[in-house]
């Protein structure tokens, strides 16, 4: 199976019950047989939305260690001047943000299949797939 390559979206899904996606993407990262790699990026999204929108700053801890096991695994992608460049243009071409782009300019580059939750910037464009169909692609 190829590595599958979450952003941030999945990994706030795993760690929120009330998400539409928190089983599936909970389950991806309860899955010793899938490779699971993310994004530098992610660990910034995660604890930002884990302050700002949720007003846990505790959960700040348990997310970042979720990171750091993707470490281990697949990898922590680093968000370097060649990928921004060109997730630069996957945004233009898409018109979504170069933050969105760059998870699927990082998948692109490694080979990994994109895992995300953000049907309008990601998945309805073909640039990635929900949590719950990652394990059939």
């Amino acid at each position: 199976m190829t590595t599958l390559l979450l952003d941030a979206s999945v990994l706030l899904a795993a760690f929120d019950p009330e998400d539409n996606h928190h089983e599936p993407a909970q389950a991806l990262l309860e899955d010793e047989e899938t490779t699971l790699a993310t994004l530098d990026l992610a660990r910034y999204k995660v604890a930002n939305v884990a302050v700002r929108a949720w007003r846990a700053p505790e959960s700040v801890a348990p997310l970042l260690a979720a990171i750091e096991r993707l470490a281990g695994d697949g990898g922590v992608l680093a968000s370097t001047g060649a990928l921004l460049t060109q997730a630069a243009e996957l945004a233009e071409r898409h018109a979504i943000s170069v933050y969105d782009a760059a998870y699927a300019a990082a998948a692109d580059a490694a080979g990994h299949c994109l895992v995300s939750c953000d049907e309008r910037d990601l998945v309805s464009k073909g640039l990635a797939a929900f949590p719950a169909k990652a394990r059939s692609i």
